[in-house]
């Protein structure tokens, strides 16, 4: 219904086709591009990262006091294919009852059809910057792994004083010294990023405070020694309900991911942390005893609810505890400053 641009943007979502399954979309157009704090603001990354857009009706006429251009044009600058007319809630009773499968766009009946696994492919290195950026604030530093992350994690970070050093997916990091480690969100099968699993095995031999997020929860498992697989339906859209373990609480929250953890597989020192209402997978994990912890949903919303946002503030306060440490001599020259 709202929030499409921050969708589209979304790096999570690279390799897919975007169904919209509220039948009205495009009716508020799109906000022109504008920077604060070096990133864009109403968008998740730089440029549409799905591979197609599907929606039942296309409003043609935009109407909203911000709106620079319409989605159509917005779509044919990036040149990436939509069509409408489609009944899409249909189209979504199928995916519900069969599974997440392969698709394509075809605009021409004998056009041959050959499919591409996009989960094949190491879909976050696609995505990930590729040097170093470092966005300053204050004296506190994290290490943002980037396998895909959204703009507003790292606005969430920066509304908290913190500075955020982000690099890329397969960066060895352990010379940067910083007072905590995020691991984004990002698109794909956990288990191609072997260079992030390993990177993030050695952060936990060091008991710096980590935080994973969406695949970030994903390669934290896997780095403890947990395993992950693929779900046959994925969870998508903006009111999944996950049930946080021990208590009564359930969270509505954000979520896009093909991929789970398998509870039973995490190790004795690891507990499960949020629960599915819904299926009962995976959502979230902690270890009993060290600051590591990982949400498999986006608790930084946008779009979407942000009754989870409180994770931040969690994992403010575990990097609150450790001394606030320098990058070493070098390394600054490194960092390319936006």
């Amino acid at each position: 219904m709202v929030g499409y641009p921050e969708t589209l943007t979304d790096p999570s979502y690279r390799g897919q086709i975007l169904v919209c399954t509220y039948p009205l979309i495009g009716n508020y157009g799109v906000p022109p591009k504008v920077f604060k704090d070096n990133l864009l603001t109403n968008y998740e990354s730089d440029a549409i990262q799905c591979r197609g857009l599907i929606v039942s009706n296309y409003s043609y006429e935009y109407s909203h006091w911000s709106a620079e251009r319409s989605l159509n044009e917005w779509l044919s600058d990036e040149k990436i294919p939509a069509i409408t007319g489609i009944d899409t809630r249909m189209l979504t009773r199928n995916l519900r009852e069969k599974g997440t499968m392969l698709g394509k766009i075809v605009i021409d009946e004998n056009q041959k059809l050959e499919f591409t696994d996009p989960n094949k492919t190491n879909l976050v290195s696609e995505v990930s910057v590729k040097e170093p950026v470092e966005y300053k604030k204050g004296t506190k530093k994290i290490i943002l792994v980037d396998c895909g992350t959204k703009n507003n994690i790292i606005r969430a970070f920066l509304g908290r004083d913190i500075t955020v050093i982000r690099v890329p997916y397969d960066y060895d990091y352990s010379h940067i010294k910083a007072d905590g480690i995020l691991l984004s969100n990002g698109p794909g099968d956990p288990k191609m990023n072997i260079a992030t699993i390993e990177s993030a095995a050695k952060a936990m031999e060091r008991n710096i405070p980590i935080l994973g997020i969406c695949l970030g929860s994903q390669i934290l498992a896997l780095a403890a020694g947990a395993d992950t697989y693929k779900l046959k339906y994925g969870h998508r859209g903006l009111n999944q309900p996950c049930n946080e373990m021990g208590t009564k609480r359930s969270y509505i929250t954000s979520q896009n991911h093909g991929y789970a953890v398998h509870s039973d597989s995490l190790p004795q020192d690891w507990r499960e942390w949020f629960i599915n209402d819904n299926d009962g997978t995976n959502e979230g994990l902690l270890h009993i005893s060290k600051p590591f912890f990982a949400a498999q949903f986006h608790p930084e919303a946008s779009p979407g609810p942000d009754d989870s946002e409180f994770i931040f503030d969690m994992f403010v306060r575990a990097i609150s505890q450790s001394p606030s440490l320098n990058l070493p001599k070098g390394e600054v020259e490194k960092i390319v400053a936006l």
